[in-house]
């Protein structure tokens, strides 16, 4: 047989076959994750430990805990040590360790809760119809209560966004500003301005359940005496007027366009002349396709909302404009994926 008549060699495996498969068992990444911090295993592991220790500590059996562990370290949340044990990596030690006052896996509950899981169970279709199969309403119905669980667990890794978004906002930090609080979940961003202004006064609109959250969070800083609460639907509730600075944070994306207006021209009319509207957004770059972060975002809405979506700049621009905004500029919040629009009312 010659050189051209020899049978075929080894056949490298196709990229697409790595990315199909790595989408198909998706699913293997989450639940590892989830019984991590369901077995408390990344705060058991501490400073490093070997793997019979971990598992006394997570009352697991050693191999369990040494084969999720091995999982683990491939994606990147553990590392392997010479002996048969493992450490954190800097950011799970940071992130997932319950000793760190920037603990995040309590969102865990909230992401993988039913309210956002069961849309994706037959997203063909939620495809075919274009919005949400769950119940009337999705997560955005009446005092749902993923968001009190999703207030409470979100508390400790958005200080750092809302101490950025306070200073952003510019200004003499004597200045005496009245500002509302839309969907003011944990009451941050709130009290972040609250903080930063200690003349400012802050009201803070969000559902009877989810408002104790955010007055717990007013009173440890501090701020509780300028801090007042109104709950309700931020579609219907009296909003008051004469604001200096409206925060709408992560909230705009919940609805569709022709809502947004009406929505925006309510706090339009709540704002003074020359007040702001101050919104923290994941925003689409204008192809639509990017970030990534943005488009799988889209999804979500898709999959847990009757009409909400990641927008583009242009999108709010256009809304915002119509509603009689000036001076609408966007601006990035590194590091956080979220990006910030300023609409001015004119003077």
């Amino acid at each position: 047989m010659t050189a051209k008549e020899e049978g075929p060699g080894p056949v490298a495996q196709p990229p697409f076959l790595d990315m199909f498969f790595q989408a198909v068992n998706a699913f293997h990444r989450t639940e590892s994750l989830k019984a991590a911090i369901q077995l408390d295993l990344f705060t058991a592991i501490g400073g490093g430990a070997e793997a019979e220790v971990i598992a006394r500590r997570c009352n697991a059996s050693p191999r369990g805990i040494r084969i999720l562990c091995n999982f683990l370290v491939t994606m990147g949340f553990l590392e392997k040590l010479k002996t048969d044990g493992y450490k954190l990596t800097p950011d799970s030690k940071t992130f997932l360790d319950k000793s760190s006052p920037l603990y995040m896996g309590g969102t865990v509950e909230v992401f993988l809760s039913p309210a956002n899981v069961d849309g994706f169970k037959d997203l063909a279709s939620v495809v075919r119809k274009g919005t949400t199969m769950l119940e009337k309403g999705g997560v955005l119905a009446p005092e749902h209560p993923v968001w009190a669980t999703f207030a409470r667990a979100m508390t400790p890794i958005v200080r750092m966004p809302a101490e950025s978004l306070a200073s952003m906002l510019g200004g003499d930090t004597r200045a005496s500003w009245k500002v509302l609080d839309v969907a003011a979940g944990s009451g941050l961003y709130g009290i972040a301005v609250a903080k930063r202004y200690p003349n400012s006064r802050v009201v803070a609109v969000d559902w009877q359940n989810v408002l104790p959250i955010a007055r717990e969070n007013a009173r440890f800083d501090g701020v509780a005496d300028r801090y007042s609460v109104v709950p309700g639907d931020a579609f219907g509730v009296e909003l008051g007027n004469d604001y200096d600075v409206v925060l709408i944070t992560n909230f705009l994306h919940h609805f569709g366009p022709d809502s947004i207006e009406v929505f925006l021209s309510r706090i339009f009319r709540a704002l003074k002349p020359g007040g702001r509207a101050v919104f923290l957004e994941v925003i689409s770059n204008e192809d639509r396709v990017s970030p990534p972060n943005s488009v799988e975002f889209s999804l979500v809405m898709l999959a847990s909302t009757e009409a909400g979506n990641a927008y583009t700049f242009s999108d709010y621009q256009r809304i915002l404009e119509r509603v009689g905004y000036s001076k609408v500029e966007i601006f990035p919040l590194p590091p956080t994926p979220f990006r910030v629009v300023f609409a001015q009312k004119k003077a």
